[in-house]
C-alpha cells in the first residue's frame, strides 16, 4: 500500500480529486481527476510509472505530455485511439538506449484546449485575419498558455519531483505534444530552458489558425515564428528537439512552415541530426494512430542518453 502515499500527498497539495489507481501489466497508472490551477481551467493528470518503480529506490527522468487523455486508454480518448505512450516507452527501453521515464500526461481542458496551447506571443503579435481566427478558436476567452507553462514549470513539476523519485534537471525533463500541443512544446523548451532539456514537437500546428493558404496570412505567421525564434531560441546548450509532420489531412499544410522553422534553428547554431531532427512521414495523417506508429522512433532519439 506504500504507493498510496505519493498519490495522497499529490492530491492534498494540488487540491485534486482521485480516480482509479491500479497496476497494469507493465508499469502502473495514477489518475488525478481534478487539479485546481489559478488562472486556468481545472487540470487533470494520468501518470504512468514504469515497471519496477515500486520495487526499488531508483530515480527516473520525466516526460510531460499534453493531451494526456489520448495517450494510454482508448476508452478515455477523444477518438477511440491513442498514442500508446507506455508501450512506446517500453519499446524504447528494450533497445537499451533509453532509460525508463515517468510519463505525466496532462489532459487537455476540452473547449479551452486551443487557448491553453496557443503560444502567448503568437496571440499578441497576430493581426488581421489571423487575429480574428485566434479569437474565434479561443471561444471568446483569453489565451492562457503563458500561465499554463508557468503552472507546469513552477507548480506541477516541483510537485511531481517531491512526490515521486525523479531526476529533476533539464537534461532529464522532456515535454511532448502534437498539433497545438506540438507548438506548445516548442514554446516550453524555448522559454524555459531552465526546466526542459528535450522536446518533441509532433505534427506541430505552425499555421496557428486554420491554414487557408492565403499568402498574406502565411507570410504573417512565418514572420511571427521567425522573429520569436530569432529573439528567444539561442544556441542549443545541450537541448534536443524532435520535429516532424506527415503529408496527408491537416499535416499536408505544414511543410513550408516547418522548413522555415528549421532555418531558424540552423541560424541559431543548431545542427540537424545532433541538436534537432525534422522528419517527414509520407502519407501520414494528422491523428493518433500515425503518431503512435512513430513514437518509439521519437523516444529512441529524443530520450537516448
Amino acid at each position: 500500500m506504500r504507493w498510496l502515499l505519493p498519490l495522497l500527498a499529490l492530491l492534498l497539495a494540488a487540491c485534486a480529486t482521485p480516480s482509479a489507481v491500479g497496476p497494469v501489466a507493465a508499469g502502473r497508472f495514477v489518475e488525478v481527476e481534478r487539479i485546481a490551477a489559478e488562472g486556468l481551467p481545472d487540470q487533470r493528470l494520468t501518470i504512468w510509472l514504469p515497471p519496477d518503480y515500486d520495487a526499488g529506490q531508483r530515480r527516473y527522468p520525466v516526460l510531460y505530455m499534453h493531451d494526456g487523455h489520448n495517450l494510454f486508454d482508448p476508452a478515455k480518448s477523444n477518438f477511440g485511439k491513442v498514442w500508446a505512450a507506455d508501450r512506446a516507452m517500453l519499446a524504447a527501453m528494450e533497445t537499451g538506449r533509453v532509460e525508463p521515464h515517468i510519463i505525466v500526461g496532462i489532459w487537455a481542458p476540452g473547449p479551452d484546449r486551443y487557448r491553453q496551447y496557443l503560444p502567448q506571443f503568437a496571440a499578441i503579435r497576430a493581426t488581421g485575419g489571423i487575429a480574428a481566427s485566434i479569437a474565434d478558436n479561443s471561444n471568446g476567452g483569453p489565451v492562457v498558455s503563458a500561465r499554463y507553462l508557468a503552472w507546469i514549470a513552477d507548480e506541477l513539476k516541483p510537485l511531481i519531483d517531491r512526490e515521486y523519485r525523479t531526476r529533476p534537471g533539464p537534461g532529464d525533463t522532456a515535454i511532448a505534444g502534437s498539433s497545438m500541443g506540438g507548438i506548445m512544446s516548442c514554446y516550453a523548451i524555448v522559454e524555459r530552458p531552465d526546466i526542459f532539456g528535450r522536446a518533441a514537437c509532433i505534427s506541430s500546428h505552425w499555421p496557428v489558425a486554420l491554414p487557408d493558404e492565403a499568402e498574406a496570412d502565411r507570410a504573417q505567421v512565418l514572420g511571427i515564428w521567425r522573429d520569436w525564434l530569432g529573439d528567444r531560441l539561442g544556441p542549443p546548450d545541450g537541448r534536443r528537439i524532435w520535429m516532424d509532420h506527415g503529408t496527408a489531412t491537416l499535416d499536408r499544410y505544414y511543410a513550408p512552415y516547418q522548413r522555415a522553422v528549421d532555418r531558424s534553428f540552423v541560424a541559431a547554431g543548431w545542427t540537424e541530426g545532433r541538436d534537432f531532427r525534422s522528419e517527414v512521414y509520407e502519407g501520414a495523417e494528422h491523428e493518433e494512430n500515425a503518431w503512435a506508429a512513430r513514437l518509439p522512433e521519437i523516444f529512441d532519439w529524443l530520450l537516448a542518453d
